[in-house]
């Protein structure tokens, strides 16, 4: 008898370490990036303070260039989590996906694009653009659409009171400028700094100033993860949130010397000079609350830009309760 319980309870005690074990297997989830880009430093720094693993999690990041390319690698199962602009959520919703693409984390609330002029000028007005050539985004966009949105509100044409540029791919803008094309672009950091080192351009402008607060960049999943997955959603926002207030406690310097493995062809000193125009503007998001007026601002910006079928609904493509949580801690 005392035989078949010991060998009972050694089963039983080797099951117990076999379900330990399984449960401290860190929940794998892949993160699909629109582009490599420094404007999203706060996830650079959840990845190497190591707040993912903190919070059991294996995270596994790749780098799909274009809006739609990420769409398709998350409604076809190749990633859990998008990090890319919620206009494309809107996008696979005027679709009439059954599954919706939910915005649940929100990283960076402005535009990430300056005004570059190729001459330096210390009294620069809106209307200087009148009649000149001006390198812009892609078509469809966000940066398209806000710059055309900020043109705008200075009472400028984008499509008749200068040339407008938009035929030339995102990777390609900064060189298309560097080799002689338009009298001004439109860039993300840290081109912007590289051009003003280099002596190429010069900052007149910020889009994220002239345009406000925008849900611009965000982690979003389909609906259907959401609900098995809730546990594993929640504990990466967690680490967002994490990394979101590093940065924003941290100097720009720190923040640069911590993601610079991450854009290790760029000089230290334009990485730290560029994050620092990104703190200064608020670009990174201090928690990952996407509320209603953002998104509202948004769908102006959108409608605006002619990209808008229908007002898109907040509580069906917005989900806040996983943000809301980690930034009670709970």
């Amino acid at each position: 008898m005392k035989r078949f319980l010991a060998l009972g309870l050694a089963a039983f005690f080797a099951m117990t370490a076999v379900l330990t074990g399984c449960s401290s297997t860190p929940e794998k989830i892949r993160i699909g990036e629109v582009t490599r880009s420094l404007f999203y430093a706060p996830q650079y720094v959840a990845l190497e303070k190591g707040f993912f693993k903190e919070e059991g999690l294996e995270v596994e990041l790749s780098t799909i260039p274009g809006g739609d390319k990420v769409m398709s690698a998350l409604l076809s199962g190749g990633i859990e989590v998008a990090l890319v602009g919620s206009e494309t959520s809107i996008y696979v919703s005027q679709q009439g996906a059954a599954d919706p693409v939910v915005n649940f984390a929100q990283l960076t609330q402005t535009d990430g694009t300056f005004l570059v002029s190729r001459t330096k000028m210390d009294d620069f007005t809106f209307d200087k653009l009148k009649g000149s050539v001006f390198l812009g985004q892609r078509k469809g966009g966000m940066p398209q659409m806000v710059g055309e949105y900020v043109l705008k509100k200075h009472n400028i044409n984008p499509q008749g009171d200068l040339e407008l540029i938009q035929n030339i791919e995102f990777k390609n803008i900064a060189s298309s400028f560097a080799s002689g094309t338009g009298a001004y672009v439109q860039l993300f950091e840290p081109e912007a700094s590289r051009f003003e080192q280099e002596g190429i351009g010069h900052v007149v402008a910020s889009f994220g100033k002239e345009s406000g607060t925008v849900p611009y960049t965000v982690f979003m999943t389909k609906q259907s993860y959401i609900d098995s997955n809730a546990a594993a959603i929640q504990k990466f926002t967690n680490a967002v949130y994490k990394g979101q207030q590093w940065v924003a406690s941290h100097s720009a310097k720190e923040t640069a010397d911590v993601i610079g493995k991450y854009f290790e062809q760029i000089d230290p000193k334009i990485l730290e000079t560029a994050v620092q125009r990104y703190l200064e503007q608020g670009s990174y998001a201090t928690d990952p609350i996407l509320d209603e007026k953002e998104w509202n601002q948004l769908q102006d910006i959108m409608d605006s830009a002619g990209e808008l079928k229908q007002r898109a609904e907040y509580n069906k493509l917005v989900n806040t309760t996983f943000a809301i949580q980690s930034k009670e801690g709970k």
